[in-house]
């Protein structure tokens, strides 16, 4: 196996990254080029940028670490650790070891260390790095850093329903009466279209802003001109939808999912403070949920973080790792 280091990410097309991202065991949206190369473009000032592609002795690709320097010891995965939720190499299935195995071996001769966040424990990486490093004089270390709810979703709405506790199942449709009954006329909408975008994600940042102060500080200028730019590029393949419940024009509260691999992912939310004690937020996601069956997906991720109200729809944690690889 042949190691390079690439600088730019229009040394590799899209159709060749996406390619290899469809053969991993677990094609995430995060590590699309789509997705990787806008976050390059909002948060690689000043950074410098690695991209090791490994291939085989006839020159064709078989893996990818996409790697920028958070400080000049440190390399993580593009992707950061703030706006993306699942990262890792990209590498064949059953390519794994041999492709890590290539890569250790060129990262034994570089200073430095290796910080890989947010990889799934079931991801070949968490058990092949440290069974693989000490022979290449590298040393790991493994610690579980996050946790991702995750409903494996029914055929129909009403399998999901049947499949929740007696207690949940009553508070889901209790809320969602209650809403009804006191402020009836609200509507839900979504919007999945390049067409219109900006306007639509203007009405969803503001409603973000406004749900809690710290989300209005992780909000900030260059946060919102990543989140425009990305959400254009994955509105044009039809991988974005927001989702709205309305008073009157008024949104109450929204969803941003994103949609990838048989997967609905809930990205991010905003809700009207003043109308929390009717949990519209609660209501708005049933429906969405609804919707992901409805359309056959067989996943619903509520992504990084156990908020407790994740949990009211009876998902199960999956851990995420931190894996951190020195000399």
């Amino acid at each position: 196996m042949k190691v390079e280091s690439l600088d730019r990410f229009d040394l590799l097309d899209e159709g060749t990254w996406n390619g290899l991202l469809d053969r991993t065991a677990a094609p995430v949206l995060f590590l699309t080029w789509q997705w990787q190369r806008s976050w390059w473009r909002a948060f690689g000032q000043g950074r410098s940028l690695r991209l090791l592609r490994v291939s085989d002795s006839s020159g064709q690709l078989q893996g990818l670490l996409p790697l920028y320097a958070e400080s000049p010891d440190t390399f993580r995965i593009v992707g950061g650790v703030e706006v993306s939720d699942y990262l890792d190499l990209l590498a064949p299935t059953g390519s794994e070891a041999e492709v890590w195995a290539a890569l250790l071996e060129h990262r034994s001769c570089e200073p430095g260390v290796l910080d890989l966040h947010c990889l799934r424990a079931s991801s070949p990486t968490v058990s092949l790095l440290p069974a693989l490093a000490p022979t290449y004089g590298l040393t790991t270390r493994v610690r579980r850093e996050e946790r991702c709810p995750v409903l494996l979703l029914p055929g129909t709405w009403d399998d999901y329903l049947a499949g929740l506790s007696g207690k949940s199942r009553h508070e889901l449709r209790r809320k969602m009466r209650r809403l009804e009954r006191e402020l009836p006329g609200t509507t839900i909408r979504s919007h999945r279209s390049a067409e219109g975008l900006d306007a639509v994600l203007t009405r969803f940042l503001a409603l973000h802003r406004k749900s809690k102060p710290g989300k209005a500080r992780f909000m900030d200028e260059r946060m919102e001109t990543f989140f425009r730019a990305v959400a254009g590029v994955l509105a044009d393949h039809g991988w974005l939808r927001l989702w709205f419940l309305e008073l009157g024009g008024e949104p109450l509260a929204s969803y941003l999912t994103l949609e990838y691999a048989g997967s609905v992912g809930l990205y991010n939310s905003g809700f009207d403070p003043a109308r929390a004690a009717l949990s519209p937020g609660i209501v708005l996601l049933c429906r969405v949920i609804r919707d992901a069956i409805e359309r056959g997906f067989r996943r619903f991720d509520f992504l990084r973080g156990e908020e407790p109200y994740k949990y009211a729809f009876g998902p199960s944690p999956e851990d995420l790792f931190n894996v951190v690889v020195t000399r």
